[in-house]
């Protein structure tokens, strides 16, 4: 409580200031103007104070109503935390607030974290909260459930079947890891020998443009997040990611930001803010950001969805098929009565084991997905053709029509080089059906395929290394995930060399474009779903700055006639309908004002920053684990599903293996 009587004080100390200041002023008039004026001037310091009101709650456990102590009780207004207190014995949590809209986040160990973001306090009395909370006891028993049900248990493993690498496990309490998980093979002595196959693009990360001699920045915009995960995946198991496996544009992407919803029937608001940049205080931060539509569940058009499913040897392993079945089975009970699923699964053929089976009946796909089993080859290419012929077949003309692959990129048989594959999908895109990729496991993972085949397709993709991302994939990020409102999105930005010297883009090295390409409606870009937020940053350097920016030569032949504005940059954007073939522009001019200081952008940059001192990259200036850590738990916010309080215990990771190396 006494917590509680702080925080009021807290809360009511500009109002005290002004009466302060009233009473210095009134002793003032008191000896120049007389009395009466005096008085005047004092009652005022009465009304200067907002109307507060109490909220007050109680936090129980869920079903058993018994009061939970050591609560964390956090209150927040637009995102910024304005009040927290921890519960005593009697649980019970109290305190004025100037009269709003509120948000509170409760948490305590062992249940899950309670959210509301709809708690309004009036001036009319108490607004009163009962904050139940679930146990986690019964999600951890769910997940072990799923561990001990797809683990294969055997009692007695010849040796030449364990060195085959065809056991997926002896008995859980031994922890076993078949060597292929850990990215072994086996020589032609049939032991196993440390190899890892995994493959990813290469980055090269992108420069300073003088803006005089490159005043245009052209890229596709970019909603994978499959970076992320799998990023997390190395730094839990104590390793430090390889350089190319870190994109930052997907590290950024993989949280959502707080901007506002389109208006004027636009599919995504466009938004646009600067700071000054945390790791070079000689220049800017410039971000751009994009919220596509939320659109309501019922308005989503029916999906026909066909998983397309790798059940080759490669995919034995517990992270493998194991953790793809539990995947696809998160995503199937999500599902609406009238959508459809169809399975198409390829080894060393491609075959369809369940056609096309309407939501409703959910024991049927469910039971086909358990009846799964990893063998064989790997023929990717006959799979694809096989489950774009099946979306053909069933393609509903107003639908949202996809087809999922989820594999770890290991295509070995038919058409297997990127380029075949590539030219393949590439074919199929003009049918009306949008690709999504999934990938599985570790040690043979092709990062660099999947990403291949969901920029060909239409498509996002993404990684899945536990089954809480299976959750966030096809759970909370469900239609955004299944739903395109948006797609061939390019980025055109012009900057004014008046007020910039120079630009970079931080991240998308792979999705640069050609400046001729922002107006060529047959370029392929990437694709926004419902409510999904894309973020780009600039890190620019001013004008008038000393910095050397350019080993260029003045050109001979030519000169630059810089033109006179008020505003630092134009940013212009192209984006197609689902189901239509032409673009539409939308234009957005920047004028900077003051610095921003919002979440937002703040996050952002933390992101930013962690991701080039993984990279080790020659442009992180003064970044350290310190400032990230910082900056990220300042920027936190409301984190409603707590995917940033991760992030925070991911900077934690990388640090202490930097510091290890």
């Amino acid at each position: 409580m006494k917590k509680t009587l702080v925080n009021e004080f807290c809360i009511g100390s500009d109002m005290r200031n002004a009466k302060k200041q009233n009473f210095k002023a009134a002793i003032n008039l008191l000896k120049t103007k007389g009395f009466f004026m005096a008085v005047v001037l004092l009652l005022s310091s009465f009304a200067v104070s907002n109307p507060t009101g109490k909220i007050k709650g109680v936090v129980v456990s869920e079903g058993k109503e018994t009061v939970i102590a050591s609560a964390q009780v956090s209150v927040f207004l637009s995102d910024k935390e304005v009040w927290s207190f921890t519960t005593g014995s009697d649980g019970i949590f109290i305190t004025s607030l100037p009269v709003g809209k509120y948000a509170i986040k409760v948490t305590a160990k062992g249940y899950k974290p309670y959210v509301n973001k709809n708690v309004n306090i009036t001036n009319a009395g108490t607004t009163y909260l009962k904050v139940s909370l679930k146990s986690e006891t019964e999600i951890v028993e769910k997940v072990d459930k799923i561990v001990k049900d797809e683990l294969k248990t055997v009692e007695e493993m010849p040796v030449a079947e364990y060195m085959s690498g065809r056991a997926c496990a002896k008995k859980e309490s031994f922890g076993y890891v078949s060597p292929s998980a850990q990215g072994l093979v086996g020589d032609y002595d049939g032991m196993y020998i440390e190899h890892n196959t995994e493959s990813y693009n290469a980055i090269n990360e992108n420069i300073f443009k003088d803006v005089i001699n490159n005043p245009l920045s052209t890229f596709s915009i970019d909603v994978d997040r499959a970076s992320y995960s799998n990023v997390r995946r190395f730094l839990t198991q104590n390793q430090k990611p390889p350089k190319d496996a870190i994109r930052i544009e997907e590290l950024i992407n993989y949280f959502d930001y707080d901007y506002p919803q389109p208006k004027d029937g636009k599919p995504f608001s466009v938004n646009i803010e600067h700071t000054k940049c945390p790791w070079n205080e000689k220049n800017h931060l410039v971000l751009i950001g994009l919220k596509g539509e939320n659109i309501n569940e019922k308005e989503i058009p029916t999906n026909n969805l066909v998983f397309l499913l790798d059940v080759s040897g490669s995919m034995e392993d517990p992270n493998k098929l194991p953790l793809l079945k539990q995947s696809f089975k998160y995503l199937v009970n999500n599902l609406r009565a009238d959508d459809r699923v169809a399975i198409v699964v390829y080894a060393g053929a491609a075959g369809l084991i369940l056609k096309s089976t309407p939501g409703s009946e959910k024991s049927k796909i469910l039971a086909a997905l358990d009846n799964l089993q990893a063998g064989g080859s790997t023929a990717g290419g006959e799979g694809i053709k096989l489950a774009y012929k099946i979306a053909k077949e069933n393609f509903i003309p107003n639908g949202n029509n996809r087809v999922i692959l989820a594999t770890d990129g290991d295509f070995n048989v038919g058409a297997s080089s990127d380029a075949e594959m590539i030219r393949l999908i590439e074919s199929k895109r003009d049918d009306g059906i949008f690709l999504t990729t999934l990938g599985f496991g570790m040690g043979n993972y092709k990062d660099s395929k999947m990403e291949s085949l969901a920029d060909a397709g239409n498509g996002n993709n993404a990684y899945i290394d536990n089954i809480l991302e299976a959750k966030k994939m096809f759970g909370t990020e469900l239609w955004g995930t299944l739903y395109t409102i948006a797609k061939d999105v390019k980025i055109q930005v012009e900057f004014n060399p008046k007020i910039v010297k120079a630009y970079r883009l931080i991240g998308y090295e792979n999705r640069i474009l050609n400046k001729e390409d922002f107006n060529n409606d047959k370029k392929d870009a990437g694709d926004i779903g419902c409510g999904h937020t894309v973020t780009a940053l600039y890190e620019v350097v001013p004008a008038g700055s000393d910095e050397k920016v350019s080993d260029v030569d003045p050109l001979e032949y030519q000169t630059s006639k810089v033109v006179d504005s008020k505003y630092a940059m134009t940013v212009k954007l192209r984006y197609k309908k689902p189901k239509e073939d032409t673009s539409i522009l939308m234009v957005e001019k920047y004028m900077p004002g003051v610095f921003s200081n919002s979440n937002n952008i703040k996050f952002a940059s933390a992101v930013a920053q962690f991701g080039m001192l993984l990279r080790d990259s020659e442009f992180k200036g003064t970044a350290t684990w310190a400032n990230v850590l910082k900056m990220a738990k300042e920027a936190k916010g409301l984190d409603e599903f707590g995917y940033r309080n991760d992030f925070i215990k991911l900077i934690e990771m990388a640090e202490i293996l930097a510091d290890n190396k």
